[in-house]
């Protein structure tokens, strides 16, 4: 055992190794070892998306906990954001979801969030990794007295619906549940944890609301929908004359949105949207946006014509979050669809995210096709390629020569990021150029050079 944190929790396939009953019966314990406080039992909040392997890892967590004595709070199925939300406002001690984000159904996850909604440091992830591999819970079990109890949190959506509702309630607070009246929105659930709360929310404060993927069967979760599948939402807002159409992935922490006229707009384009008002309005707080290193170039150029700082991080929305909170800024995100808004919430929020692009195209009175023209998207083409080993990139000469080449080639027209996958045998090319034709020759050109010195050998 070892290394079962990634970049965003725990995570594999479900019933199998890590992601097993066994290890979130020990996660919880180490959470209610971790969290414990002197005369005090710990608070632990519990939230899942709808994946068939959420129940039998959720009542596994609960057994863990209990047995340390701490206390377990089911919130039953609630999106990654509301269940920081219900952690931060109720007084416990750490929150747990249970989710595998965007993964299909057979995959799941488990993320930890402290008191504060914040998720675990790498720091308190090793600890927790630590506690799993010692003999201590054979000595700290409590006797059949001290054991835990569960107490099931029945209201958990109707309080992060509440806690979405304020995110606007600056604006006129007399006039919530008209806000969007006049907006037609398609939304795409992803039959995931979103798939309740969303469709509700959005017809409170006004808009005319259809719903998809909304049944979750416990199987579907991601299935040809949600962010990384938005051609049946696309059809339905081109079909239904809406004017914008937003598909959250299975845990709700994303929002990938698409046009009136079908086209899909970015994470980078929500972001950059989101910045150009929010710098316009007096509130971007030190003109600064923070994005990661797989972010378009096409954003980083609009950015810089817009006069705005910005600030490349590591891949994950949890090093976003800390290049935010060491440098000062309110807004960050991940091409992907994590948008992180700080002065309103700890983490990516898809729901919240939608929001405030609602409002952006509420104030501004334009589409979101016009909106979304504040960046050019780049093409970008990625490509992996399996390797035997993950040697220093720059200490592969035919490597380096080949990204030398393609990055003459390209100039100041495109960009080139080469990297190994943090979890998987896997280096990543990733080129964005001027066009879709030239950026694949130049991806494939390196891509060569890859295989040939570090792919696996075939027998």
């Amino acid at each position: 055992m070892g290394n079962l944190f990634g970049t965003d929790g725990i995570r594999g396939a479900a019933n199998d190794y890590p992601m097993t009953a066994e290890i979130a019966l020990n996660v919880g314990r180490s959470v209610a070892l971790l969290f414990k406080k002197q005369g005090h039992r710990a608070k632990i909040i519990i939230g899942k998306d709808t994946r068939i392997s959420g129940y039998m890892l959720e009542y596994a967590l609960i057994s863990g906990i209990c047995s340390m004595g701490g206390d377990a709070y089911p919130a039953g199925v609630l999106p990654t954001p509301g269940l920081s939300v219900i952690t931060a406002s109720s007084g416990a001690d750490a929150g747990i979801v249970i989710s595998a984000s965007h993964n299909p159904f057979y995959d799941n996850g488990i993320k930890i969030f402290k008191s504060d909604g914040y998720k675990l440091s790498d720091e308190m992830e090793a600890e927790i990794e630590s506690l799993l591999l010692s003999e201590i819970f054979s000595q700290q079990c409590r006797s059949v007295r001290e054991t835990g109890s569960v107490y099931k949190i029945e209201d958990a959506e109707k309080q992060y619906a509440e806690f979405l509702k304020k995110s606007l309630e600056s604006a006129d607070k007399n006039d919530l549940q008209n806000r969007f009246t006049g907006m037609k929105i398609i939304l795409d659930c992803s039959n995931g944890a979103t798939y309740r709360v969303a469709p509700r929310l959005f017809a409170d404060i006004g808009a005319d609301v259809e719903s998809l993927f909304v049944s979750p069967d416990g199987k579907n979760i991601n299935e040809n929908c949600g962010s990384q599948h938005t051609e049946t939402l696309a059809e339905t807002v081109v079909k239904r004359k809406a004017d914008v159409g937003l598909a959250f992935d299975g845990d709700g922490d994303r929002l990938i949105a698409v046009d009136e006229k079908g086209n899909r707009v970015t994470g980078d384009q929500v972001l950059a949207i989101c910045a150009k008002f929010m710098k316009q309005k007096g509130i971007l707080k030190n003109n600064l946006v923070v994005s990661t290193v797989m972010s378009n170039l096409g954003f980083k150029l609009a950015l810089k014509e817009m006069g705005i700082r910005h600030i490349e991080s590591d891949v994950g929305d949890r090093c976003v979050l800390q290049e935010m909170r060491v440098y000062g800024a309110v807004i960050g995100g991940e091409d992907s669809g994590h948008t992180i808004f700080l002065t309103h919430h700890t983490t990516g929020d898809g729901i919240l995210t939608a929001l405030k692009l609602l409002e952006v195209m509420k104030a501004e009175n334009k589409p979101l096709s016009e909106l979304a023209r504040v960046m050019a998207v780049f093409p970008q083409i990625l490509m992996n390629v399996e390797v035997d080993s993950k040697p220093d990139i720059e200490t592969v000469p035919e490597i380096q020569a080949e990204i030398r080449s393609v990055e003459k080639r390209l100039g100041e027209k495109g960009r080139v990021l080469v990297r190994y996958s943090g979890t998987q045998p896997l280096c990543r090319v990733m080129i964005e150029g001027p066009t879709h034709e030239e950026t694949r020759q130049c991806c494939e050109q390196i891509v060569r050079a890859v295989r040939e010195t570090l792919g696996i050998k075939k027998q």
